[in-house]
C-alpha cells in the first residue's frame, strides 16, 4: 500500500510538471528504497520519503506532494490577479488528490506497478551517467514505456516537458524540422532517435549487464 501510494503522489508532481511546462531532472528512486538516489536521498535528509523537490532556481526543498504542487503553481504558474490568471477549479483533476489517487490506483494496479523496483540486470554505474534527456509529454502512451525504462534502470533523466501549445514544441521543430515523440538524447553515446520501443530496446541494450534471470 505504501509503495502503490507513492507511486501515485509522485504522478500528481509529475502532472503539475508537465501542466507547467517546465523541464526537470528526475532522479529515480525505485520503490523509495532502491538505487543509489535513495541512499543519498537518505544522506542528505535522513528519509527516503519521495517525492523530493529541489528547486536550484529558488533554493526551496521539500517533500510532501500536495506542498510542492501548491509551490509549483505559485512559482511557476500564471499570476492569480494578472491578465493570465486561470480559474483554479480546472485544476482539480491534479489538486483533488482523492480523484486522483483513485483512478491512479486502478491504472497502477493493471499495469503491474511500472518502475517499482530496479531492474534486476541494470548497469551498476547506471547512477553515475550523465543525465539523459526524453522530451515527451505525462499522458502521452508512447512516452511513458521510455519513462518506465528511465526510471527502473536507475538512469538520470532530464524530460522536456513538450505538451500542445509548449514552446519546447518550436524548439524541436527548431532542432530536428519536425515534432515527433518521444525524443531520446544520450550525451554518454551521442545517441539521440525516435520510436518509443526502439528507446526502450536501445536502454536494454546500452544500460544493462547480462540478461535477467
Amino acid at each position: 500500500l505504501l509503495l502503490l501510494l507513492l507511486l501515485l503522489l509522485m504522478l500528481l508532481v509529475r502532472e503539475m510538471i508537465n501542466l507547467l511546462d517546465l523541464t526537470v531532472e528526475y532522479r529515480p528512486c525505485p520503490g523509495a528504497r532502491m538505487g543509489q538516489f535513495s541512499d543519498e536521498l537518505e544522506r542528505k535528509t535522513g528519509r527516503r520519503t519521495v517525492p523530493f523537490l529541489i528547486d536550484p532556481n529558488t533554493g526551496v526543498e521539500m517533500f510532501e506532494s500536495s506542498n510542492q504542487i501548491e509551490y509549483l503553481l505559485k512559482t511557476y504558474g500564471p499570476a492569480a490577479d494578472g491578465n493570465n490568471s486561470f480559474d483554479r477549479k480546472a485544476l482539480w483533476p491534479i489538486t483533488f488528490e482523492g480523484f486522483c489517487i483513485t483512478t491512479a490506483t486502478f491504472a497502477a494496479i493493471l499495469r503491474d506497478f511500472p518502475s517499482s523496483k530496479r531492474q534486476a540486470n541494470a548497469r551498476p554505474d547506471n547512477e553515475q551517467m550523465r543525465p539523459l534527456e526524453l522530451w515527451g509529454y505525462e499522458c502521452s502512451p508512447f512516452v511513458r514505456p521510455v519513462r518506465e525504462k528511465l526510471c527502473s534502470l536507475c538512469l538520470p533523466h532530464v524530460l522536456v516537458s513538450c505538451s500542445r501549445g509548449s514552446v519546447n514544441r518550436d524548439a524541436m521543430w527548431s532542432k530536428n524540422g519536425r515534432f515527433q515523440v518521444p525524443y531520446l538524447v544520450d550525451p554518454n553515446t551521442g545517441i539521440d532517435m525516435y520510436e518509443g520501443p526502439e528507446i526502450v530496446e536501445y536502454l536494454d541494450a546500452v544500460y544493462t549487464t547480462v540478461a535477467a534471470e
